[in-house]
């Protein structure tokens, strides 16, 4: 049972039993001296000299313990920390030997072996770039192809969700809602055309012509459904529905194989850190009250499968419906004029939250931005309901209550850097705070936390650090 307890807490729960047994020892041997003496004149004595020992010996233990708890086991934690950062989150600083410096050769033994495995690492990152740069070749080859075909064609696994889209299916799916890898295919078309459809593609084998309606009823599209072959999931072409973009305009395919093998519906507690969806998300307001001020700015990101899914963003300016103070408008550069026109929290809030559908939502201090979004659920007409992820508990997890854990802290931990443009704006804090969960994903694997669940319950022991950290 106590190794589930931290390092710092096993010593110091050490060092109340040495406390306990030093006043229990003191106790016996005066109330043994005080009996053999057979003089009740002396029970005063007694009693004040076991209450000086009592305070002494606390304090001595105290002292001694606030010691070693300074210079070893906070080193220990951090220096346990940093190795982890470098083996599973790619991190390259040098550790901090000036604060493990009580603990003899231990931290440079420690540093000698992180070399060696950086140097290991690096040899092996030069084969996996030059790999990478040929895929991304052949990617930007596959892409240039695809998208010279005039239909708009995405890949959807056998539980109808959306493994590929080009950019043709993108502008089709965005005149419903915003196209995201790994959402279900029903919050874009009626259920029991697509249904009756695959059904049909599984009996025969064949492509099957069909007719599918959009979930709003306001759009009909032709659509072929086409067999993978010998991969699980279908194609789905859209063929009289190919959206017109100009030839200039970037038209991305965005995709990720690995959602073909679709995980269980477990609940998310028992789901692994790599099944899930993760929406990332900051917000900018017009000050740090959340029963009374507003929401001007949300940024949102996407991760699948350990990667921030590009070009599936939100970054949206909201009109607060009051104005937003000069002090609020010099951190993160949102005046009034930008916000004219721009949708209320209702309309915004919606989007995101269409946005986040089924996916865990991660923000750095999450209780401060959710606040804004659930005090105004009810005019939105949604539930956020979604499971949450803090990455201040996460940075508590993995480095230690005593540190120090606000964003920047933490980037600069991570080696992340936000440009300086980009701090105190939603979008670029969002896809810092994103950066920082990916690096950290691996790391909490290591510590064996490797469901949702489980880092829950390892967070909830630092829900005291939540406070307003941006």
């Amino acid at each position: 049972m106590l190794t589930k307890l931290s390092l710092r807490l096993r010593i110091f729960l050490f060092f109340c039993l040495l406390a306990l047994g030093g006043i229990a020892i003191s106790t016996i041997a005066l109330w043994i001296t005080y009996a053999r003496a057979e003089n009740p004149e002396l029970l005063d004595a007694f009693i004040f000299a076991e209450i000086l020992i009592t305070f002494g010996l606390l304090a001595l233990i105290a002292g001694v313990w606030l010691l070693f708890d300074d210079n070893v086991a906070k080193p220990i934690e951090r220096l346990s920390a940093q190795l982890r950062a470098r083996a599973h989150a790619g991190v390259s600083t040098d550790l901090d030997m000036q604060a493990a410096r009580y603990l003899g050769d231990l931290a440079p033994a420690a540093a000698g072996l992180a070399e060696q495995v950086a140097s290991n690492a690096m040899r092996t990152a030069e084969a996996v770039a030059t790999e990478t740069a040929h895929l991304a070749a052949e990617k930007q080859r596959l892409t240039a192809l695809l998208t010279e075909i005039p239909v708009a064609m995405l890949l959807a696994s056998p539980k109808h969700q959306i493994v590929l889209y080009d950019g043709q299916a993108a502008e089709v799916l965005a005149q419903i809602a915003h196209p995201r890898l790994n959402a279900s295919l029903f919050e874009y078309l009626e259920t029991t055309g697509l249904t009756d459809a695959y059904a049909k593609l599984c009996k025969t084998g064949k492509d099957v012509y069909c007719t599918l309606s959009s979930v709003d009823g306001r759009q009909t599209y032709s659509a072929r459904m086409k067999p993978l072959g010998d991969a699980p999931g279908y194609m789905l072409v859209f063929e009289d529905s190919a959206a017109q973009i100009s030839p200039d305009e970037a038209r991305p395919l965005v995709y990720d194989f690995e959602l073909l093998d679709t995980p269980g519906d477990d609940a998310f507690e028992n789901r692994t850190l790599s099944d899930l969806c993760f929406v990332v998300f900051d917000t900018e307001t017009t000050g740090l009250l959340p029963h009374k001020d507003e929401i001007v700015q949300i940024g949102a990101v996407r991760v699948l499968n350990g990667r921030i899914v590009q070009g599936e963003h939100l970054d949206m300016l909201v009109d607060p419906g009051i104005p937003i103070p000069p002090a609020s408008t010099k951190v993160h550069k949102v005046s009034d004029r930008m916000v004219q026109g721009a949708p209320d929290i209702t309309e915004a809030g919606r989007v995101f939250h269409q946005f986040a559908r089924d996916a865990v939502i991660v923000a750095h201090n999450a209780p401060f931005d959710m606040a804004f979004l659930r005090r105004h659920a009810q005019r939105m007409e949604v539930e956020w309901d979604h499971p949450i992820l803090d990455t201040v508990l996460l940075s508590a997890v993995l480095f230690g209550a005593s540190d120090t854990h606000t964003l920047d802290a933490l980037c600069e931990r991570l080696e992340i850097t936000i440009p300086e443009a980009l701090r105190h704006t939603a979008l670029g804090d969002a896809v810092a705070t994103a950066e920082a969960l990916i690096k950290m994903l691996p790391i909490l694997q290591a510590r064996g936390f490797t469901t949702f669940g489980e880092v829950i319950m390892e967070t909830r022991k630092h829900g005291r650090l939540l406070e307003d950290l941006n």
